[in-house]
Formats: structure tokens, sequence, C-alpha cells
């Protein structure tokens, strides 16, 4: 999920549309749709491509030429985040394109011999991988969680391949030497996920099928506690978690965030350039969920690493799984970034 470095309600943050008034920021509360999910429950289509170190499982609508959108989800999550931002899209003349992760849905490494590594810049390297593939020069890129990552990433290190962004919760590139440094205790108690996948209970407790399915149930109804949503939907992206690597994946991902397990050295140079925050030229929507307990509900602490077009949305009464939670919201921002 996010980074810690970004946590802020723990911190005394005020809560509500009044803190983005108070720091200036327009607040997008009156425009959040209700929580209440679209009513679709799958992809039409669902399509797989080797791309890179991957054999990527991906759902794709939209017309086949049309401008490319590329809606990247978070955990413990996965492409369904994204059904009903997809079609909503696609009406308006958008290809969109909903990879599953590695490690997640019909996602499959090519080789049994392949690291199962997790650490930021290789999930980027994942979706570069993806673009090339298809045949995909330029995109916009929008996510939530690890998603938002990733494309933020992406738009980082690789600009010429980022049309334009949306990303929740705004700029998320890890900064592992920060997260070395402790938080407050109310903070730190929403990370509990986090030091629990540094121990050995936690990472047998993700490769029993039935643990780790309660347990993201359990982060489910803990960061999106106003999203009304029923057994059938988790169960859809529940599904997505019983992949082979799926625990190998989560577990890397956690514990190399907290400097716990190495990554690979062939990747240290994009880790260096990461080290130090390079800016995003794309324009960028940012976007808030005031229920979310990961939000800062500022932009404070990262405005200046985006120096192109952009503009922070607040969502009142939403949640951590945003495109999932309030679609209409997301779409009109892509839409909207893409038009900047």
């Amino acid at each position: 999920m996010i980074d810690r470095r970004t946590f802020g309600k723990g911190l005394g943050l005020v809560a509500g549309g009044a803190a983005a008034s108070a720091a200036g920021l327009p607040d997008a509360s009156a425009a959040a749709p209700s929580p209440a999910p679209g009513g679709r429950t799958s992809f039409t289509t669902l399509k797989q491509i080797r791309a890179g170190l991957l054999d990527v499982g991906y759902a794709e609508t939209g017309p086949a030429h049309g401008p490319v959108v590329i809606c990247l989800h978070g955990w413990p999550y996965d492409i369904h985040s994204f059904v009903d931002v997809a079609p909503a899209l696609a009406a308006k003349g958008y290809r969109v394109i909903v990879p599953y992760l590695r490690g997640h849905g019909t996602t499959r490494f090519l080789s049994a011999r392949t690291f199962r590594n997790a650490q930021q810049s290789v999930i980027a390297l994942d979706v570069i991988a993806l673009m090339d593939a298809l045949g995909i020069e330029k995109a916009v890129l929008a996510g939530f969680d690890w998603g938002s990552r990733t494309a933020d990433i992406v738009a980082a290190l690789w600009p010429e391949r980022c049309k334009a962004l949306v990303s929740v919760s705004g700029y998320l590139v890890t900064d592992r030497e920060a997260n070395l440094r402790p938080l407050p205790p109310k903070a730190e108690h929403a990370w509990w996920y986090q030091y629990y996948f540094a121990t050995e209970r936690g990472r047998l407790a993700m490769e029993d099928e039935r643990k780790r399915h309660d347990l993201a149930r359990l982060v489910w109804d803990t960061v999106s506690p106003t999203w009304g949503f029923d057994d059938a939907t988790f169960e859809r992206t529940a599904a997505a978690f019983r992949n082979p690597d799926y625990a190998a994946i989560v577990v890397h991902n956690y514990r190399w965030r907290l400097s716990l397990a190495d990554g690979e050295r062939r990747y240290d140079g994009l880790e260096k350039r990461l080290d130090a925050r390079p800016v995003i030229t794309a324009p960028t929507i940012v976007l808030d969920a005031d229920r979310d307990p990961f939000t800062a509900l500022s932009d404070a602490s990262y405005r200046d690493r985006f120096t192109g077009a952009y503009e922070y949305r607040l969502l009142k009464g939403i949640g951590h799984n945003v495109p999932q939670e309030a679609p209409a919201a997301f779409a009109q921002a892509v839409t909207d970034a893409d038009h900047f």
C-alpha cells in the first residue's frame, strides 16, 4: 500500500474538505460520486502477452486505435478495481489496458529461475515491457496504491512514455532511507500488516490461502470504511491472490521497502535515480480520499515533485480503493489530465 512517509492522519492532520481549503487547494468533494459501485462485475476481454520477464494477463476495452490509458491496481486488489472505470473511458474513445501486476491473477513469470522481486523499479519496468510488447509508445497512466507508485516511476524515469498521469495519494516513490525513521505510534499502528510481513509468521500466513484471504478482507474493511461492497465483489478480486507467486511478491515488496530484503544489483542504477526523488513533468491530477486512513489530505510534502500542469482533488466520503469506490471521479480525472 502507500509509503509510510506519506501517512498523515495519525500525525494530527485535519480531516475533511476544510483541510484542503485552508491550504488553498481545490476541494473536489462536491463532485465525488456515491461510493456505490457502478454495477459491472467483470471484463469482457481478457488477454495474455509475453512482456519482459512475464506472461502478462490483462483486460482490454475500447477502440483498438484509440489513445491509450493504462490503469494500475494496488495491494490487496486486482484489475477489478477498474471494472467501472475502464468502460467509462472506452465510451470516450480510449483504448484501456488493465494489467495484473506481477504475482497477481493470470500474470506469470516466464522462468521458474527468475527471482520473485517486487522492488519498485522492476514493477515499473514491467509496465514499460508491456507497452513495448503491445506497440504502445505513450499512454496516460492512472493508478492507486502500488499502481500510483508504479505510474509515478514510469512518469519520472521514462517521461517520453507518459502522456499524462492520475496518481491517487500523490508522489509515492519509495524513500527507503526515510522509511528507516519511526513515525509516532498512532501512525505506525495503521501499518501493522507491513510489520507482520516482516516476520516469519507473516510470511507463512501469506502462503496459507485462507489466512491471506482473510487478511486481505480485513484490510478492505479497514481502509474503505464507507464502501458498501458485498462478499461477491471481494471474492472476484480474491481469486487473483491464488497466483503461485502472490505470497513471494507481496512479502518481498514490503520487506524491501523497510530495507529487510535485498533487490537485484542490476536495478541499482534505477533505484539510485529514484532516491533523488526525480520530478514528474507530465500533466498530473492527484486524487486524495478523505476516508482513506493513509491519506495526508494535503500535497504539501510532494507538490514540488510535479513540475507540469497539475491539479489536486480531494474526494469526500471515499476510502482507499478510489477507482472502484468512485469510478466516475477517477475516470473524469483521467480525461481531464489528458486534456490539460
